[in-house]
């Protein structure tokens, strides 16, 4: 008498194997198996839609729009792209942007229908901007973006970029001008005292150069010496003083005229 557990481990094996070859398939083909239903991705396994980009109607004034449309034709870009640029990178600034607003009723412009029973009739209405941008937009802040962007055309209104993980500009500026600060009280202390006599030795002309007492420094060494002394100290550098600069140059001229 035939086992009925083997019979039941036969027929499991051999399910096993069917469904293996399905899967085999189904990957290597793209066939679908209807009565395999585990081997298929699921929908929500899938991509997400990207959203549909909507039309929006922008009623501005004409002189507003004309200046829009003037802006996106030098950029080469429609006023659409515009808006959508400036509602990217600056929504903050958008959104504290100052709305230009409806245009005032004496503003309007004529259209011929073309369409409708009153098509080929002129039809007066406000001026508009018509753009195409994804959803969750309003025509104010539509219309905020494209000011914030002719303003920046005109140089009323300035962006400044900054590493968001690192410190902003202003700081970096403050840290910088306290490093210069430090460097200059660093060049000062370390800097020779000016003689009150002047240059009157050639120990005197060491001492200002910065050179051994008792030494006889090379020309070249002398002339390298005196132009790195003189970028510090001329007058014009920031740090510089008059009177340590006269003493350099007459130290030069004591050590290296000919006896």
């Amino acid at each position: 008498m035939t086992d009925p557990r083997k019979v039941y481990g036969e027929a499991l094996r051999k399910a096993k194997v069917l469904r293996s070859r399905r899967r085999r398939v189904w990957l290597g083909d793209k066939l679908e198996h209807p009565d395999d239903s585990d081997d298929m991705p699921r929908a929500d396994d899938q991509p997400p839609e990207e959203p549909k980009n909507r039309s929006y109607v922008v009623p501005c004034a004409t002189d507003f729009r004309d200046a829009v449309l003037e802006l996106a034709e030098r950029c080469g870009v429609n006023a659409g792209e515009l808006a959508r640029a400036v509602l990217l990178l600056m929504p903050n600034e958008v959104a504290q942007f100052a709305d230009p607003g409806e245009p005032v009723p004496s503003d309007r412009e004529t259209v011929i229908l073309k369409s409708g029973a009153n098509e080929g009739k002129n039809w007066r209405r406000k001026p508009r901007l018509q753009v195409r941008l994804g959803s969750g937009h309003n025509t104010a802040g539509v219309r905020r973006a494209l000011a914030l962007a002719l303003a920046m055309d005109r140089g009323d209104y300035t962006v400044r970029i900054e590493d968001g993980r690192g410190p902003g500009s202003d700081q970096q500026l403050k840290e910088a001008r306290s490093e210069i600060t430090r460097l200059r009280y660093q060049i000062k202390a370390m800097s020779f005292e000016p003689l009150e006599q002047g240059i009157r030795s050639r120990a005197d002309a060491l001492y200002v150069l910065g050179f051994p007492p008792d030494t006889t420094p090379g020309a070249d060494e002398i002339r390298k010496r005196y132009r790195k002394l003189a970028a510090i100290h001329h007058p014009d550098s920031g740090q510089g003083e008059h009177r340590r600069m006269s003493q350099l140059n007459e130290a030069v001229t004591k050590l290296t005229k000919r006896k």
